[in-house]
């Protein structure tokens, strides 16, 4: 499978031929001003939690896309309360056969509001069983041992997993959150956008090198095969 990263943790996963965007927040990051979001396509929109960093580009791509954003309950119906229908709803431990392959939610350990006050429910990750290959976006999460429940549902050929630290896990926890999941690829995400969340990424993959597992992190705007 091909993985596009636009930062932060706005990434784009092309399966059976679907491109499928995750966390789009773009244009207020200024690691990303190079990133021309007209050339960005989607057939469905992923939203793990309800932060701004998260959804700040979320209706103008899901209107110039068309594509269908999948959430939690709580983040659907505001996105459809502030005009766009094309939603489908989910919630932790429900799955979905879309046609490229099932989606499974399962729990993820961090808040949800939305920008404008509004409950946001609470945050999620996402299982994807496909033709092509398996793989887990965790969201915003901390380390949690719901994790050890992943390989129940899909034997994973890579995981996108926060490293940043002060907000989610770092690249310590990260690594043993891989362990949890068995999967020996990470794509890390949700780091250096803020001085919150900087990290070392040298030492971020000699850790997860030290511990026989790759942690990729590809360039702002790149597509790595995975």
């Amino acid at each position: 499978m091909e993985l596009t990263y636009y930062g932060h943790s706005c990434f784009s996963v092309t399966v059976a031929g679907k491109k499928l965007l995750f966390d789009p927040f773009i244009t207020y990051n200024d690691l990303a001003k190079h990133i021309d979001k007209k050339s960005i396509e989607a057939d469905f929109i992923f939203v793990s939690h309800g932060h701004e960093d998260h959804i700040a580009d979320l209706f103008e791509l899901a209107e110039q896309t068309q594509a269908t954003v999948v959430s939690n309950w709580e983040i659907c119906a505001w996105i459809n309360k502030n005009g766009y229908a094309k939603t489908h709803p989910m919630n932790h431990g429900g799955s979905w056969y879309f046609d490229f392959g099932k989606v499974k939610c399962v729990n993820a350990v961090h808040s949800s509001g939305l920008p404008d006050g509004s409950y946001g429910g609470t945050a999620i990750g996402f299982v994807f069983t496909t033709e092509e290959g398996n793989f887990y976006y965790s969201g915003d999460t901390a380390l949690t041992l719901d994790m050890q429940l992943v390989p129940l549902f899909a034997s994973l050929q890579f995981a996108v997993l926060p490293i940043g630290d002060n907000f989610t896990m770092d690249a310590s926890d990260a690594e043993k959150a891989a362990g949890f999941v068995q999967c020996n690829t990470v794509v890390g995400v949700h780091y250096d956008t803020f001085g919150y969340i900087k990290v070392d990424k040298e030492k971020a993959q000699k850790l997860f090198t030290s511990k026989g597992k790759s942690l990729l992190l590809p360039a702002i705007g790149e597509t790595i095969t995975v």
